[in-house]
């Protein structure tokens, strides 16, 4: 068998594996969330989400939707010098991250079974 026949059966059984991957892996919604940040993030984003009043009020008084918190949890920053990791019940981070108005950064209540947004502050 010369090299173009095993380059030719190469080829037909690399696109009929990366078909049958295509197949059964095309419709997951799998993710490669993998640094302490990422995960961070991930855990905060599945959990129920409950704003304080001092939230609610920073965001009625700066004209800013509470949606923003969802952009801020899937791409911002979290700073683990800052954050309080070492809570035995709800773990405390600081997430920042830059907006069209600026830049923001959020402190969440991390519990078993919900996040708490406490604050949130514009970055000068």
């Amino acid at each position: 068998m010369n090299f173009i026949q095993r380059l030719g059966f190469f080829s037909v059984g690399l696109i009929m594996g990366i078909g049958i991957l295509m197949f059964f892996l095309g419709g997951k919604k799998a993710s490669c969330d993998y640094s302490p940040n990422a995960r961070t993030l991930k855990n905060i984003r599945n959990k129920e989400r409950v704003f304080s009043e001092n939230a609610l009020v920073y965001f009625s008084d700066n004209n800013l939707d509470t949606s923003a918190v969802t952009i801020i949890l899937k791409s911002g920053n979290v700073d683990f010098g800052k954050s309080d990791t070492k809570r035995e019940r709800c773990k405390i981070y600081f997430i920042s991250e830059e907006l069209e108005s600026g830049e923001f950064e959020i402190e969440i209540e991390n519990c078993k079974d919900k996040a708490i947004i406490k604050s949130v502050n514009k970055i000068q």
